[in-house]
């Protein structure tokens, strides 16, 4: 029955919590949405990521940041991003030139675009990245219990049109503080499974750890969605990866005698995590990481 009943919180928290974000959206930046699929259809969130209702975001200026990409014979082409709203591959390299002064992209509403990477090189170095690479899958964020509380409780006493309030104003304040309390309890869990979780198989908290002071900012402060967007290229962590072994190699990029392919699905926010990738094609020069969005998904 105890665990029933912490079950039943829980998804209650989830609950509330999901339609505090959607009472309060933030100004829509003044770029254009990418090609996606629904918010309405984006992925579950991980329990830390969903702890905190969404908060003001950065600047929202427009921006533009280079990446180099390495071709088999050393040659150097440049690409601009954001890629073309097409079933595309890149495959990224060195970070060379790589524009990192640019205000963060975040959407009003996050588009969840899923992708396919494949890392394939020598087979002890892919194992070696396969090592380093798992961890719990999120992002440890402090969780503020009083904003939480206050939220809920403003929320439950003032609901927006055409919703009416239906407790006193004691009850709403009860209700605020449970959902606060259940909320702590799975984010502390959450919280715990970082450095010991292996679950996740291709974490970038785990490969580009965040700092610890970036992490005592909060999810939604403006330097800490700065910090993300430099070294990452996304302002949430990876949702729903998986090692993908369902899509067939392709014929036209056979491995050679001795390679290896470590080959994953994952969602992320807003766009793909190329600064991520730029970074890591140049600590692991002997991996070659190719990265597909599929915008239909």
């Amino acid at each position: 029955m105890t665990r029933s009943a912490a079950a039943k919180a829980s998804e209650a928290a989830d609950a509330v919590l999901a339609w505090l974000r959607d009472q309060a959206p933030r100004a829509r930046p003044a770029e254009s949405r990418v090609p996606g699929p629904s918010p309405s259809a984006a992925p579950d969130g991980g329990a830390i990521s969903a702890a905190v209702p969404e908060g003001p975001p950065g600047d929202g200026a427009e921006a533009e940041a280079a990446m180099a990409e390495v071709a088999p014979d050393g040659a150097v082409s440049d690409l601009s991003w954001p890629a073309p709203a097409s079933n595309t591959d890149l495959t990224i390299g060195a970070p060379e030139g790589l524009d990192r002064s640019a205000a963060p992209l975040r959407l009003a509403h996050t588009d969840w675009l899923h992708h396919h990477l494949a890392i394939t090189g020598p087979a002890p170095a892919v194992a070696a990245f396969r090592e380093a690479a798992a961890g719990a899958g999120l992002i440890p964020w402090p969780l503020d219990g009083t904003r939480l509380e206050e939220d809920c409780f403003y929320r439950l006493v003032a609901p927006p049109a055409p919703q009416r309030r239906t407790l006193s104003l004691a009850g709403a304040r009860l209700l605020a503080r449970q959902l606060r309390d259940a909320a702590r309890r799975r984010h502390d869990l959450a919280r715990g499974l970082v450095g010991r979780s292996r679950a996740c198989p291709f974490d970038l908290h785990a490969l580009i750890p965040v700092r610890d002071d970036v992490l005592a900012l909060g999810r939604d402060d403006p330097a800490a969605l700065a910090w993300l967007w430099t070294h990452w290229g996304t302002t949430e962590a990876l949702r729903h990866v998986a090692e993908d072994t369902a899509t067939e190699p392709d014929p036209r990029r056979p491995l050679a005698d001795g390679e290896a392919a470590f080959r994953l699905t994952f969602w992320s926010a807003d766009w793909t995590p190329w600064r991520a990738l730029a970074t890591l094609a140049a600590r692991w020069p002997a991996l070659r990481f190719t990265v597909r969005p599929t915008y239909d998904a």
